[in-house]
């Protein structure tokens, strides 16, 4: 079975843990943790992830900053990008998709939307 591997992104500790709880739910799916844009460039820079699951309100790095720095890098040029946020307003949702991101989830998350999110741009059955 393919395995495919995803950073999360979230500087509350109880949404990181919410969102790693509903990834768990994808078999092939490996989930690494970020506390926040910095801790995750880190991890981008000593290892490939799949996809990438960010908040967008975070310390020191923002999940927009990010996206922008991920997209400018050329080994994850490519990689799926989902921005899960408090942000409601269409002028956020359209900044974060012209940065790059390929969707985009307000809060409070639905735990299936997540997941059906995921394995979309993952194409995982």
């Amino acid at each position: 079975m393919a395995e495919y591997s995803c950073l999360v992104v979230e500087d509350s500790p109880m949404m990181r843990q919410l969102l790693v709880f509903a990834l768990s739910r994808v078999k092939s799916l490996r989930v690494t943790e970020a506390d926040d844009g910095v801790d995750a460039l880190r991890k981008l820079a000593s290892a490939r992830y799949d996809i990438i699951v960010t908040d967008i309100n975070m310390p020191i790095m923002d999940g927009l900053k990010l996206v922008k720095r991920v997209r400018s890098d050329p080994v994850h040029k490519e990689t799926p990008i989902v921005i899960i946020t408090t942000e409601g307003s269409q002028e956020d949702r359209q900044r974060a998709l012209q940065l790059g991101a390929n969707a985009y989830i307000t809060k409070p998350i639905q735990a299936p939307q997540v997941i059906s999110t995921v394995k979309e741009l993952l194409r995982i059955e």
